[in-house]
């Protein structure tokens, strides 16, 4: 095998395995745990209903050091699909955040 084909093998192999790989990257979460129960969450009046989109509330974020309110946004609709909004859970004396999500009806 010249060295044209062997770099050529060699870049369809690193190629294929970047592929197979990229799904387990866009999967990767971070889950946040922590002792500081968030403040109740904010009154806020959502927006009107606007076609094609779902209002995400908003919600306390953990910063590090504190919690800090991150305002709604208007997320894409999916057929079939409703929104959970991100939250906390109480876990025993941590509290645990749980991004916003999809969930298939």
């Amino acid at each position: 095998m010249n060295i044209v084909n062997k770099t050529r093998t060699t870049l369809i192999a690193l190629a294929l395995a970047g592929a197979t790989l990229a799904p387990l990257a866009a999967q990767a979460r971070v889950d946040v745990d922590i002792n500081v129960a968030p403040p109740p969450p904010r009154v806020v009046v959502a927006p009107a209903p606007r076609p094609g989109y779902v209002y995400a509330p908003g919600y306390w974020r953990w910063n590090g050091h504190a919690h800090v309110w991150v305002g709604g946004h208007w997320v894409a609709a999916r057929h079939g699909s409703h929104w959970v909004p991100d939250h906390w859970v109480q876990r025993g004396p941590n509290w645990h955040y749980v991004p916003g999500h999809w969930v298939r009806n």
